[in-house]
């Protein structure tokens, strides 16, 4: 069992060690010239970022590993979240490698990347399923014992059997792609994972997972460290590598936990620049009209005036609360 100091000693940690890796690995990133194309059809004023260098999430990665080895607490759970962090990672990292250095502007094919974030997600449901003690039972958020709504009783942890891997599957390929469609203005996706790692971590600690609390604690500590370099004016940004692989931190997090249906609470953030994304296609698809200026969400406000900092800002601060609101709904 570990205690709440423990578990801030590893958050100063791992802001230390990626502190600490940002100088070493970013001036070779330079070196290897992989820098960020921007793309002609974003905002205006993010034409001045290109050339910074990219895949600076192999930084969170190392930092996150580093850190949760040393606590001493590792636990199959630990490895399981580690390793699912580090394939999703390399999965975001061949994408980038593909983009930035072989200069193929698209990276890998989307049916690629579906297929093989597909693969993590059904070890990732397989493993939970068979190992943990609630089986293919997932906790409903705000129900404390049951809630009766006429004839129908809804139970605190719900059953969904067979339905278990295709739900889990669904949960892991939305979180991790809608982090990487938050990573697009300097410091937002690493704010926001950082709260929403924060989050993780009190409830892991609370409920008694030391493994759990602790790498949350690492992640939540990695990404507070690469703020250092991403907050604007970045430095760095951390590419697919970066995003896919706190994409998958998150979602494993909330797998292991069985809390799936609580991200779309906390991660609110995440969900509406996926939902943006979805909803602006559609329209445009349907009826020839765009409803936002642009998607994601984030890009909608900075064309409507909002200087980047304020988003970004404004987006955390949101995050903040939609944790809080986490916190009340898991009683």
């Amino acid at each position: 069992m570990i205690h709440h100091r423990q578990l801030i000693y590893t958050i100063i940690i791992g802001f230390a060690i990626t502190l600490i890796l940002g100088p070493l690995v970013i001036p070779y990133l330079k070196r290897l010239k992989v820098g960020q194309t921007i793309r002609e059809e974003g905002p205006q004023s993010h034409k001045s970022k290109s050339g910074t260098p990219t895949i600076g999430g192999i930084i969170i990665i190392l930092s996150i590993i580093i850190t949760s080895v040393t606590a001493g607490v590792m636990n199959t759970d630990l490895m399981v979240a580690l390793l699912a962090t580090v394939a999703f990672g390399v999965i975001g990292f061949i994408d980038d490698f593909i983009k930035v250095v072989l200069k193929r502007s698209l990276g890998l094919r989307a049916y690629q990347k579906i297929v093989l974030q597909t693969i993590v997600a059904i070890a990732l449901a397989l493993y939970q399923s068979n190992v943990s003690s609630t089986g293919t039972k997932i906790l409903v958020p705000f129900i404390q014992g049951s809630l009766n709504i006429g004839n129908i009783v809804i139970p605190q942890y719900l059953d969904i059997g067979i339905l278990y891997i295709p739900f889990i599957v669904f949960v892991v390929i939305a979180t991790v792609n809608s982090v990487n469609l938050t990573d697009g203005l300097d410091g937002l996706a690493s704010g926001v994972t950082l709260i929403v790692a924060a989050f993780f971590s009190l409830i892991a600690l609370n409920w008694g997972q030391p493994s759990l609390a602790i790498f949350a604690g690492a992640v939540t500590g990695a990404c507070l460290g690469f703020l250092r370099f991403n907050s604007h004016p970045a430095q760095v940004f951390m590419g697919d590598t970066g995003s896919l692989a706190l994409g998958g931190a998150i979602a494993t997090l909330a797998i292991l936990m069985n809390i799936a249906l609580i991200i779309p609470i906390v991660g609110g953030i995440y969900f509406a620049e996926s939902v943006s994304v979805i909803l602006q296609v559609a329209s445009y698809k349907l009826t020839g009209k765009r409803i936002f200026k642009m998607s994601p969400l984030h890009h909608h406000y900075e064309l409507s005036g909002w200087p980047e900092t304020k988003v970004v800002i404004v987006f955390w601060s949101i995050t903040v609360v939609l944790c809080l609101i986490g916190i009340v709904a898991l009683g």
